[in-house]
């Protein structure tokens, strides 16, 4: 019997050292998870940090961007305006010139005609005066 309570005593201290073994391994996971956890938190922490900088950075960037679409949309309007201006300042120049040219044909081509053989035989009696001859002839 004494034996039998030996090899319990040692059945029961092997299980014992086991179950030290066990919990001792269990320890070492759980304060490694720990440290993993605390790791990964800081890491979050780190990224959310960085996500709020780059938010506030596009921010930034997109106001920078609605502000210059905001001055070529005004440079532009300025620049169609002065276009507009110059085109209708070219066009009345263009109208001047052509009635002026108008006026030179007109004034050429009457000219013309009064000079041309037709014209001195229409106009002949009207711009010079008949005058009649002091000539005396002899019979």
């Amino acid at each position: 019997m004494l034996e039998n309570d030996g090899q319990r005593s040692r059945k029961m201290e092997d299980k014992n050292n086991v179950n030290a073994a066990i919990l001792e391994r269990l320890e070492k996971v759980v304060s490694t998870l720990q440290d993993n956890s605390v790791k990964m938190g800081q890491l979050l922490a780190v990224h959310n940090e960085k996500l709020d900088k780059q938010d506030r950075i596009d921010a930034v960037l997109f106001e920078k961007v609605e502000s210059l679409h905001k001055e070529v949309t005004r440079s532009t309007t300025d620049i169609k305006k002065g276009c507009e201006r110059d085109i209708r300042l070219v066009d009345e120049r263009l109208r001047v010139m052509e009635k002026k040219m108008w006026s030179i044909f007109g004034a050429l081509s009457i000219i013309s005609f009064l000079v041309s053989p037709v014209g001195q035989r229409i106009v002949g009696g009207a711009l010079t005066p008949v005058v009649e001859s002091s000539i005396i002839q002899k019979n």
